[in-house]
């Protein structure tokens, strides 16, 4: 079952995933009703909320819980974790990080990777932190591939497109965000409006509130849902499908007198991935390509520049349109 609410009011079609994980006689006809209503939202707004996920509930609440357990440490403490001066995972440095102190988002973060590839990096405190957060990357990595599943669908795209052209999980990553309460009613900016240079976005986001998406009349307040996912589409979905989904741009906000603690996750190509507009979306159809094709991993360089030398102004940041025709 689905259901769409108006994204106006900065509500978000709600996809219920349970028909995925069931073999009953009726579940064909509800697993096309799910994938209609994602198919909707991506050329809609791109945002979407899921539920009967897998993910249960209470796991969660104790992710986000341990996580504040771990921001909360004395800054010496997670300075340990901080990655070496050029060093570089893939496809960005493990560990904790902040932005530069001239950047205009106020947050703390972790970057965790897949942990076959052995370079994460992890404090002995809080008690279970590793093992939790490792069990949520492999329970969001299956629901990324069930939600690439869907896509593939609604995308109308021949059967395991997806699977065959994003079959590399080195380049998803995690990240433990935790934003700083604001100081002031005019400073708010926990991360500037972006769009995400990701193939599917992920959010968990505990009860304070913050993100924002843009419609057509401002930005609106997605307010937080308990045991609910939150699922965006990113800059490659939007090029792959010549622009037919949108990647949404979006923002946080930071609430006076309090932090706000959020996950996110983030399905990513392999950066030697060729990009362009599926034949599809364009010259199978007659349209012309609204983008040139690049290499992943040339874009996720370019898109790095806004973290590492961010634009006074969030406007002038990097971005897909540095692609567009």
């Amino acid at each position: 079952m689905a259901s769409t609410q108006s994204s106006s009011s900065g509500a978000l079609p709600v996809v219920d995933l349970a028909p995925f994980f069931s073999t009953a006689e009726d579940a064909a006809a509800a697993r096309a009703r799910a994938t209609e209503a994602v198919r909707e939202a991506c050329m809609d707004t791109g945002f979407f909320r899921i539920v009967n996920h897998g993910v249960p509930r209470e796991f969660m609440a104790r992710v986000l819980e341990l996580s504040a357990a771990y921001f909360a440490l004395p800054d010496e403490e997670k300075s340990k974790v901080l990655p070496a001066e050029g060093s570089s995972s893939t496809p960005l440095p493990a560990g904790y990080l902040r932005p530069p102190a001239d950047s205009p988002d106020k947050n703390e973060y972790l970057l965790v990777f897949n942990p076959e590839l052995v370079f994460n990096m992890y404090l002995a405190e809080p008690a279970g932190f590793r093992d939790v957060i490792e069990e949520c990357y492999a329970k969001l990595t299956n629901l990324g591939l069930l939600i690439q599943e869907i896509l593939n669908e609604c995308m109308g795209l021949p059967p395991g497109f997806l699977a065959d052209y994003n079959n590399d999980r080195n380049f998803d990553f995690l990240s433990l965000i935790r934003y700083f309460p604001a100081t002031s009613a005019e400073d708010t900016n926990g991360v500037s409006p972006h769009k995400d240079n990701t193939l599917i976005t992920f959010v968990l986001q505990d009860d304070v509130g913050g993100l924002e998406i843009l419609g057509s009349d401002g930005f609106v307040s997605v307010e937080p849902v308990e045991g609910t996912i939150i699922v965006n589409i990113g800059d490659i979905v939007q090029v792959l499908s010549n622009k037919k989904f949108k990647s949404p741009t979006h923002r946080v906000v930071r609430k006076l007198g309090t932090h706000r603690h959020s996950l996110a996750f983030f399905v990513n190509l392999h950066g030697d991935k060729w990009v362009e507009p599926l034949p599809q979306f364009a010259a199978n159809v007659g349209e012309a390509p609204r983008y040139r094709g690049f290499k992943y991993g040339d874009y996720m360089q370019l898109r790095l520049t806004n973290t590492t030398h961010p634009p006074s102004n969030p406007e002038d940041a990097a971005g897909i349109t540095h692609y567009a025709i």
